[in-house]
């Protein structure tokens, strides 16, 4: 299993030099993948500028939205230049992680009903693979895509979301999930897939928190009670979830190992690019 690493791009007030920094000491410690979140109503970068930023300080490592909430996205033609720019710009490392996210304030800010998100998302989908296959109409012109273009993992838990990765995805990957519940969702995706009829298995992915170090606890119920305020209570489960010491990393590590995952990528909770050697030290990769 690969073990990739997230960028603080959601911790409020982290300069863009510490983000920066944050891409090069994942790609010299050999993190397998630099993840971004995606949100549009709160204090972080944006997503896909973050990435093309990060193209610019590395030179290796993959470069993954995990997840872009691209159903609030609606001009199809905008993101797939976006997105094979993003591409080329960094030598084809791009893997594309969607979902169609659950934050209505998202959507209202850029005129986009929150209903129907799903059924968008779809169409974007369908859209996006044409575009990266020659297929679309009108075709976008601008850097080409390697045949195929780039993988594309479909996020969400729902039989729909499941059905979606199967129908146009390349993997699926989890947010919000744990180690012990892994196994039953990966195995939601694998049958997905058989349901599709596919022959190929799915990729594998993964996201979960960590803050290591004395301050860790502290840095994470700081940070996921604000960004996950939207929630109420149920933000008190998600800073329960961090990870906050090394034994208990390593123990998820191999829980999600064991339950089949691919790639397992670490979002911190505290900004200080330390973070990385501290994950790394814990972790072996």
């Amino acid at each position: 299993m690969e073990i990739g690493i997230g960028l603080p791009t959601m911790i409020r007030g982290i300069p863009g030099r510490d983000v920066l920094a944050w891409a090069r000491r994942a790609e010299e410690l050999g993190f397998s993948s630099l993840g971004v979140l995606d949100r549009l109503m709160y204090d972080g970068y944006e997503s896909l500028v973050t990435l093309a930023a990060a193209a610019g300080a590395t030179s290796r490592i993959r470069l993954a939205t995990t997840i872009l909430i691209a159903a609030y996205r609606a001009d199809r033609a905008v993101l797939a230049k976006q997105l094979a720019s993003l591409d080329r710009l960094s030598e084809g490392r791009l893997v594309v992680g969607v979902a169609a996210g659950g934050r209505p304030d998202d959507f209202e800010a850029s005129g986009t009903p929150y209903g129907g998100r799903g059924r968008r998302l779809d169409e974007l989908l369908r859209g996006l693979r044409g575009s990266w296959e020659g297929t679309a109409e009108p075709p976008v012109p601008g850097p080409g895509w390697a045949k195929g273009g780039p993988p594309l993992l479909v996020g969400g838990h729902s039989p729909e979301a499941m059905r979606r990765a199967a129908a146009f995805g390349d993997g699926w990957i989890a947010g919000g999930s744990s180690a012990a519940s892994y196994g039953e969702l990966a195995g939601r995706a694998r049958e997905a897939w058989r349901a599709a009829g596919r022959a190929d298995r799915p990729r594998l992915v993964a996201i979960a928190y960590v803050a290591l170090g004395p301050d860790g606890p502290e840095h994470a119920g700081r940070h996921l009670l604000d960004y996950y305020a939207f929630l109420g209570w149920k933000a008190e489960m998600a800073v329960k979830g961090v990870l906050t010491d090394p034994g208990r990393l390593r123990e998820a590590v191999a829980g999600y190992r064991a339950a089949g995952c691919d790639e397992l990528i670490l979002f911190p909770c505290a900004p200080d690019p330390g973070q990385a050697d501290l994950i790394a030290g814990a972790v072996p990769r």
